[in-house]
């Protein structure tokens, strides 16, 4: 049993880079974000005979198995086959592991601090995704609109004090 909780606390978290052929190491948190949807597509793709993968260069899986050199044709009359999809996207080579991380990190402290400034801040930013115009943002959060867009306004505007140029 100790010698378990020896080897987890000694583990180092690193992401395989198929672009420069280098390993980043990360810390735990982003290594199961990138990995997991990678091992969601492996495992599919083996159990519908699609990925011949050995053991060995399980590391150097991308989850873009139409590049990979160990993929086969298996059964492709799965409805839920969707890797003619992520095939499609590329890794982009001048993508910096370091700055993906920190602009997540800041987005989440932003979108944190713009929650503790405007209670329902989520709901907002969803409507906004959507596409709405703030008339029917203020009408489904059942304020009139010019005083959503002032209090909207407030908010923008402290957090541009607080985050300068990330907004």
């Amino acid at each position: 049993m100790e010698n378990q909780e020896n080897q987890a606390l000694d583990r180092d978290y690193k992401i395989y880079i198929p672009s420069t052929h280098q390993f980043v190491p990360v810390t735990k948190e982003v290594y199961y974000d990138y990995y997991r949807p990678i091992w969601r597509i492996r495992k599919q793709a083996q159990k519908y005979g699609q990925c011949m993968c050995p053991q060995s260069k399980l590391w150097r899986c991308d989850g873009c198995c139409l590049d990979c050199p160990y993929h086969a044709a298996g059964n492709m009359s799965s409805l839920d086959y969707e890797q003619e999809l992520t095939g499609d996207v590329h890794e982009d080579p001048s993508a910096n592991v370091e700055e993906m991380v920190t602009d997540k990190v800041a987005l989440q402290q932003l979108l944190r601090r713009f929650e503790e400034l405007s209670p329902g801040a989520s709901r907002i930013i969803e409507l906004r995704l959507e596409g709405l115009p703030d008339r029917d943002i203020a009408d489904i959060v059942g304020i009139p609109r010019s005083t959503f867009r002032s209090r909207l306004d407030k908010v923008i505007s402290q957090l541009r004090e607080e985050f300068g140029d990330i907004i």
